[in-house]
């Protein structure tokens, strides 16, 4: 099929859909029919479409009310980035788990004593036979505790510089040696961890790209880390994969019934709508205060132009123009929306916004996206880190100094080591 057919798209899924069925089964059926992700490679969940091709499938699957395919990081960013960059057995061995939904993973790069300077990355991975041994510490890694396998950074040669020492593994979370821990938010959730590999083990086919590639390799993840978060476009019900979350067996149909019940409705994540932050102004009667409209229509211009710039990117890709830094942009774009959405949202409940949980309106809802919405600018790379890779490699400014260039790793002071971004290269 040279594009996508609608009719039978839409022949299938009603076919195949059926609440009856486990969650593990549904799953397997997008797979096998390369509806799982239809822009992977054929036998891999995938066949072979383009990205705009395969939203019409996620558009569909909504339509529907079917649940969506898997999603997590290792559908978002461990996935195609082991298509583009793995061996054809790799690619046999790791991606068919993700896209039946089998295998959850996490990624494993930032750490605490690195900051932003994400190649000043110090956990060490040395050769031992057939297998790499793990030492070190990473932080901020969403779903740790449930992964099956993470997305790993390490040094495997502090002799050259350090964006020259770093080699990318795909580890076992489920082995001795591997302790990963939940950390606890400002907004009472806990949905990352900081993960502490002591004498753990990774086989050596589980080398991503070449040996002291890994800072070639990690520049794919981070792309489609930044496009995730500035345009995500899942058609139906969101569940994530791995079996670690106790989901795989259970009906697709009491899953999706639970999830009505339990719907924090759209007051949630950390950007609130326009249309639903219009809805708050006329609840509070703030609708007629000129200062909180001109910040509506403000806010609703900003989303309109985010939304066109993510269809415009799009529609490049369809014909296979180069993103270029469009997923930096969309990523600083989601940032000032959801720093902008929440000063105005609590501007809108004015005294309120003091209140929380029952006692405020809505359930709190306000409050837990106004304490959720710094990690828009956090993930996938600081607000800061966006505007060095626009400025440089969008725009062509000149580069930072970096002294440390062409200093061996082990040479550099722990005191004078300078925190650059982890799009740098």
């Amino acid at each position: 099929m040279n594009a996508v057919d609608v009719d039978e798209v839409r022949a299938w899924i009603a076919a195949s859909w059926d609440l009856d069925l486990s969650l593990a089964e549904w799953w397997r059926r997008l797979a096998a029919a390369g509806l799982a992700f239809p822009h992977w490679p054929e036998g891999l969940g995938g066949r072979g479409w383009s990205p705009a091709e395969s939203r019409v499938v996620a558009r569909e699957l909504g339509a529907a009310g079917a649940v969506a395919p898997p999603t997590g990081v290792g559908q978002a960013m461990g996935g195609p980035t082991v298509i583009a960059h793995g061996t054809e057995g790799q690619r046999q061995a790791l991606v068919p788990g993700l896209a039946s939904g089998e295998d959850g993973w996490c990624q494993l790069f930032s750490e605490p004593s690195s900051g932003s300077d994400l190649a000043g990355l110090q956990t060490t991975a040395v050769r031992d036979g057939d297998e790499w041994v793990v030492n070190g510490q990473k932080v901020w890694n969403s779903g740790a505790h449930n992964a099956d396998r993470g997305l790993l950074l390490a040094r495997t040669d502090p002799s050259v510089p350090k964006h020259q020492g770093i080699s990318y593994f795909v580890i076992d979370m489920d082995q001795p040696g591997v302790d990963a821990r939940p950390l606890r938010q400002m907004n009472g959730g806990a949905d990352f961890d900081e993960v502490f590999l002591t004498d753990a083990r990774v086989p050596a086919d589980r080398l991503i790209g070449e040996l002291g590639g890994g800072w070639h390799v990690a520049q794919t993840t981070l792309a489609h880390e930044r496009a995730n978060i500035g345009t995500r476009t899942a058609g139906g019900a969101v569940f994530p994969s791995g079996g670690r979350y106790g989901l795989l067996d259970e009906r697709v149909g009491d899953l999706l019934a639970r999830a009505a019940a339990s719907t924090r409705g759209p007051i949630s994540g950390f950007v609130i709508p326009p249309r639903v932050l219009v809805d708050l102004a006329r609840e509070f009667g703030r609708h007629d205060d000129p200062v909180i409209r001109q910040r509506l229509v403000a806010f609703r211009a900003m989303a309109d132009t985010n939304r066109w710039n993510g269809q415009r990117t799009r529609a490049a890709a369809a014909q296979g123009t180069k993103p270029g830094v469009d997923a930096n942009l969309a990523k600083l774009n989601v940032a000032n929306m959801a720093r902008t959405s929440r000063d105005l949202a609590l501007a809108i409940i004015g005294p309120y916004g003091m209140l929380a949980g029952d006692d405020a309106p809505h359930g709190g809802a306000v409050q837990t996206v106004a304490l959720s919405s710094p990690a828009a600018s956090l993930g996938g790379g600081t607000d800061e880190i966006q505007r060095n890779v626009i400025g440089e490699r969008g725009l062509g400014l000149p580069r930072e100094p970096q002294a440390d260039k062409d200093v061996p790793f082990r040479d550099l002071p722990m005191g004078t080591r300078r925190e650059r971004g982890a799009g740098d290269a």
